[in-house]
């Protein structure tokens, strides 16, 4: 799990501690792609009515994985 963290964290994928809703993915995700955080929730939310499901098993997995700041 430690690789993983510290693979995440080179990238500058980790859940910043200011900005979070809940657990900090899409802010983590905006940081690093330089989007707005409502950005990000916005694309989550729309994703989640066009694919159903897929996103409540996609962010736990990323709320474990992401390392925090």
């Amino acid at each position: 799990m430690n690789t993983v963290h510290s693979s995440m964290a080179r990238q500058g994928l980790s859940r910043p501690r200011d900005g979070r809703i809940l657990g900090g993915v899409c802010a983590g995700m905006a940081r690093r792609f330089g989007l707005d955080p409502w950005i990000t929730r916005l694309i989550f939310a729309a994703t989640l009515i066009v694919i159903p499901g897929s996103q409540i098993l996609i962010y736990p997995i990323l709320w474990i994985l992401m390392p925090s700041e």
